[in-house]
């Protein structure tokens, strides 16, 4: 049987993976706020791919922990010398099979034929993100190999073009949008340059009461009643497998939501569960390392 403690286990091994390893220099992203970051002409707009972050040294695959990404031959072969940055990517909501795939030590070919490498970025010190554009899209473009693309970048002039372009992704399945400052320098670590935008928020909150289920959810977990470290007190009632209604997490652990902004009264809006504290942070943990 699959534990908790098999999952601490996974996680103790990545950790040491992960923090003996050289980082590279990478970009990070901040959040997208409409009230500080209201000149959108000023960036450029891609889809935020739901893969594994790959940057490419000219030699080989790392993590953004720098760690070895194990890829075939001939997925490598057509990459050219320089150092780029992008995801490693099969399709829309598809992250934790192409982990799997990613993550094998030693490369299975016919999974690798699944993926694809998103090419965002051509890091360079010196340049703005709009020639770096141009240059990893004419790099990429000039290698002809279906399996590695150009992260294509778009330009909008107001707030009401991001979302028109957004909301269009999302109810496709993309995960949000990236926001590059274009005159920005590449820089290493979390910066204003790059900004993500999803159409949703992840939080905590503490179980505080198995609220009972009606109708189909008879003699089940009908809601969790949750309090946030704010003293927010609210109901969670979709985002339930059968099987989490009929064993939900307890009351006193922590559980992670998703939610779509807040209220008049500041409650989180369409709350819905999300996962329990250590299976969120084994996920975010995986798409780090």
């Amino acid at each position: 049987m699959f534990t908790i403690k098999h999952l601490l286990l996974i996680v103790v091994i990545l950790f040491t993976q992960c923090i003996s390893a050289a980082q590279p220099s990478v970009l990070l992203a901040k959040v997208y706020d409409e009230t500080k970051h209201y000149d959108v002409s000023k960036y450029l707009v891609s889809e935020k791919y739901d893969g594994v972050r790959a940057i490419w040294t000219g030699t080989q695959f790392v993590t953004r922990k720098g760690n070895i990404i194990n890829a075939p031959g001939w997925f490598t072969a057509p990459l050219p010398n320089v150092w780029l940055d992008g995801e490693l990517w099969t399709k829309r909501e598809h992250f934790s099979t192409l982990s799997g795939i990613v993550r094998t030590k030693n490369p299975n070919n016919h999974d690798w034929q699944t993926i694809t490498y998103k090419v965002f970025d051509m890091p360079d010190p010196a340049l703005p993100f709009s020639a770096r554009y141009s240059n990893y899209n004419e790099l990429i473009n000039s290698l002809n190999s279906p399996h590695i693309s150009a992260v294509e970048q778009h330009s909008f002039i107001n707030n009401e073009q991001l979302t028109k372009y957004f909301e269009k992704i999302t109810n496709q399945g993309a995960e949000g949008v990236m926001l590059h400052l274009a005159s920005a320098k590449h820089t290493d670590g979390r910066s204003n340059a790059l900004l993500k935008l999803k159409p949703y928020l992840d939080a905590e909150a503490v179980v505080i009461a198995h609220l009972p289920g009606k109708g189909k959810y008879q003699d089940m977990l009908g809601a969790l009643k949750v309090k946030t470290t704010q003293g927010q007190v609210f109901s969670i009632g979709t985002g339930f497998s059968d099987t989490q209604r009929r064993s939900p997490p307890e009351i006193g652990s922590t559980v992670t939501y998703r939610f779509h902004g807040l209220t008049k009264n500041g409650l989180p809006r369409f709350a819905s569960f999300y996962g329990s504290e250590i299976v969120y942070n084994i996920y975010n943990f995986l798409k780090v390392c």
